[in-house]
């Protein structure tokens, strides 16, 4: 067996891309799981912070009230307009392939699950993280290149309380703000666009829409909402502090920021969509 998995990567050396692909591979794998227990320590840490934050007075309220500013208040047209389009097309498009084939009903159904359940929260989360999430990173990243962040430690400031926490909880919070405010927009996007195209078809739309509202569908666009604005602040915050001495590595941290956070999103997306079935 030993002489099989020899022989293996023998060949895979003798191949140039499939050798490089397996380096690179074999050593992103090494180095996340040798940094595993600091992104751990670091999660623990950002939510001890958040705890303090929330109980106590602290300066810092202010980088709390300017990230709710940046994160969902400028966010909130960008986002009326995604939900309403997209929740009138899905409507007005779906529901005559359905009428042509006799399940004009469903369309309500597949309405709720895709505007509230699905694509919603994960489009705010998109939206969020290109919006925030670079910007988070670079200014971090920024602070720790300037010694601003060595300058807090230097006056008993600790940089996760007064830097991380406010943001974790601003771009939580705003996530999940966002997310109930597109709900709602792509809900009275179809409504609005029915009443021009086929105003009989508006007459009862909120009542059939009612109906297919469950609770576990709510819950399920709430914790998705809380968990992605987790992601993306976690992830944001960490990437900025990774940044060492150069400035040149501000941008790459952004990037990283941005990349992880659609990761973990998915990732975070998928599990919550398949947990209750599997129960």
């Amino acid at each position: 067996m030993a002489g099989f998995w020899e022989n293996l990567f023998e060949r895979l050396s003798k191949n140039t891309f499939l050798g490089k692909s397996v380096t690179w591979l074999g050593s992103s794998m090494r180095g996340f799981f040798s940094s595993f227990p600091y992104i751990l320590g670091y999660i623990g840490r950002t939510f001890k912070s958040t705890f303090a934050f929330i109980n106590e007075e602290k300066a810092a309220r202010k980088i709390l009230i300017m990230q709710l500013l940046f994160t969902f208040i400028e966010a909130l047209p960008i986002i009326a307009f995604l939900s309403a389009a997209l929740g009138a097309a899905i409507f007005l498009v779906g529901y005559d392939l359905l009428l042509s084939l006799g399940q004009a009903s469903m369309i309500y159904q597949i309405l709720v699950v895709v505007v509230v359940r699905e694509l919603g929260p994960v489009l705010v989360a998109f939206v969020v993280t290109a919006r925030s999430s670079t910007a988070i990173a670079t200014e971090i990243g920024g602070m720790v290149t300037s010694h601003q962040v060595e300058s807090y430690i230097s006056v008993g400031v600790d940089p996760v309380d007064y830097l991380v926490a406010p943001r974790f909880l601003g771009v939580t919070l705003s996530v999940f703000f966002l997310c109930l405010y597109f709900s709602l927009c792509g809900i009275l996007g179809p409504y609005v666009a029915a009443m021009f195209v086929n105003p009989s078809i508006a007459a009862g739309y909120f009542d059939q829409l009612l109906k297919n509202f469950s609770i576990m569908m709510i819950v399920a666009s709430i914790l998705k909402s809380i968990v992605f604005g987790m992601i993306i602040s976690i992830t944001a915050t960490y990437f900025g502090f990774n940044v060492e001495r150069s400035s040149t590595e501000i941008p790459v941290a952004g990037i990283r920021a941005v990349s992880n956070s659609f990761v973990g999103i998915i990732i975070a997306d998928v599990v919550i969509t398949l947990v209750p079935s599997l129960i």
